[in-house]
């Protein structure tokens, strides 16, 4: 099992910047990927972005591409996401989520959440316009 802990969220203007961070331990080496997930009040979770490995193979959704940016630090143990040019829409709880499900199922399951077996308890962000 992989504990998850996200730290940055806060309360930012629409046109701000905010990063994100998740802090990973236990059995991290058992990681193929990892994620970022959002959920706002009334609405189904949603998949904002997702990194393989070092970071080298990224995805995101069409919602935040161009505005984000998900990065790992191997050595840390640790994920970010590098959220600019926020707006209203944004506000959500953002979650991190690990897998080590791989290969050919990744690829093809990356944005569902069944796929990824951990989970931290989210930090809230909220975008005032």
């Amino acid at each position: 099992q992989v504990q998850l802990v996200e730290s940055g969220g806060g309360t930012v203007q629409a046109g701000d910047s905010l990063r994100l961070s998740c802090a990973a331990s236990g059995r991290t080496f058992s990681v193929y990927a990892m994620a970022w997930f959002r959920q706002a009040p009334g609405k189904e979770r949603e998949f904002v972005a997702a990194a393989i490995g070092n970071g080298a193979v990224t995805f995101y959704a069409d919602s935040v591409k161009g505005r984000f940016t998900i990065s790992r630090d191997i050595a840390k143990n640790a994920m970010y996401l590098q959220m600019n040019s926020q707006n209203p829409g944004d506000t959500a709880v953002y979650l991190c989520a690990a897998t080590s499900k791989g290969g050919v199922y990744y690829y093809t399951s990356r944005a569902n959440r069944s796929t990824y077996e951990d989970w931290g308890q989210g930090t809230q962000v909220t975008v005032s316009s």
